[in-house]
């Protein structure tokens, strides 16, 4: 099988995770029911004139693409394929509050043009000159595991070299408090720190975005292979995850024993943490487990933010305090499987393993 190596990472998140430096060096602690993105200065990537154009998730979206980019020592990808669930929502409300306001006359192209799901993908392409092959994937909760695939599928068929690939989410005041009234965030604010331990229901809003510039081939600062990736929708019970992330293990030759950390999609919503627990439980009961969406805070494609975690743990051989959840971080680590699921229905495996 064709080893797929991930060969630079990007992320722009509520942690300081566009500078280098040890992983999770400069920790940002919160204590709000709504985490918003770091931004990072984008001048050094996008000329000036066109960033006041550009809305927030375009300018995350062109940065961490041109930080993995930087990363893996690529100037041109092969291929760019994005995963976002809501798109450009800011871009959105502006379009349909016009729309209302000015009672459907009128109206100004721009925001509707730059408010589609795949404005993200074409913008990175623009800048770079890329001509090849540009898709977005828009499956709620797996629309980044699905780009991953589709990445994965056209490495091994040979149809290109090196693919940038990335998943991202933002959230806006408008988003925000229609998916409060489904009951999804804590009603008061909470410590990040102390998220993962609440007894309540509810979890706390995030965004972001995570690139990876993915290869056949491994470059100098190589830390990790992507060795295999799988989805579950809609399990009927917890057996069922169970026993998928059992064939998910065997597929790729090895056992639970062999997983040297478990990352897990915990979220501090007692109702949807269970999962976890059954699996933990079931197959790996006494394994150091880290999590990471106190960090970034809960959207559809926050498993970008926690494969970039695995990388970096992958690359510096040491898990951040701040990420362990149960257990002794490993002095050695060899494979990382990340288990996460959004709002209980996709439930997704990606599973890192350690280039020497």
């Amino acid at each position: 099988m064709l080893t797929i190596y991930i060969n630079g990472t990007g992320c722009i998140s509520p942690q300081e995770t566009a500078v280098g430096g040890p992983l999770l060096a400069g920790l940002r602690e919160y204590e709000q029911v709504r985490l918003a993105t770091v931004d990072p200065d984008y001048k050094q990537w996008i000329d000036v004139k066109q960033i006041r154009r550009m809305s927030r998730v375009v300018k995350m979206g062109v940065g961490a693409a041109n930080l993995s980019l930087q990363a893996a020592g690529i100037t041109q990808p092969d291929a760019i394929v994005t995963g976002t669930a809501y798109g450009c929502l800011d871009d959105t409300g502006v379009f349909l509050t016009k729309m209302v306001n000015q009672q459907e006359e009128m109206l100004t192209p721009t925001a509707f043009i730059q408010s589609t799901h795949n404005t993200v993908g074409g913008q990175i392409a623009l800048l770079l000159g890329c001509h090849g092959y540009n898709n977005t994937f828009v499956h709620r909760g797996f629309s980044f595991e699905n780009a991953l695939l589709d990445t994965v599928m056209m490495l091994r068929e040979g149809s290109a070299q090196n693919i940038l690939v990335g998943g991202l989410d933002e959230l806006t005041q408008h988003s925000y408090q229609i998916l409060s009234r489904f009951g999804l965030y804590k009603k008061e604010p909470v410590k990040t720190m102390e998220l993962l331990k609440s007894p309540t229901r509810g979890t706390i809003a995030g965004e972001g975005a995570a690139f990876f510039t993915l290869g056949t081939k491994p470059g100098e600062h190589t830390a990790a292979e992507l060795t295999g990736i799988s989805t579950l929708y809609k399990p009927m019970w917890e057996g069922e995850v169970i026993g998928h992330i059992m064939k998910f293990l065997e597929d790729n030759s090895c056992t639970p024993n062999d997983i040297d950390l478990l990352i897990t999609g915990r979220n501090g919503d007692i109702d949807q943490d269970d999962i976890y627990e059954e699996v933990v439980e079931a197959l790996f009961p006494e394994h150091p487990e880290a999590s990471f969406k106190h960090l970034c805070g809960e959207y559809p494609t926050a498993a970008g933010f926690g494969m970039w975690l695995a990388n970096g743990i992958l690359a510096d051989q040491a898990v951040p305090e701040a990420a362990m959840f149960y257990g002794k971080a490993p002095g050695s680590i060899k494979k990382i499987l990340l288990y996460n699921h959004h709002q209980g229905t996709h439930h997704s495996l990606i599973l890192l393993s350690h280039v020497e």
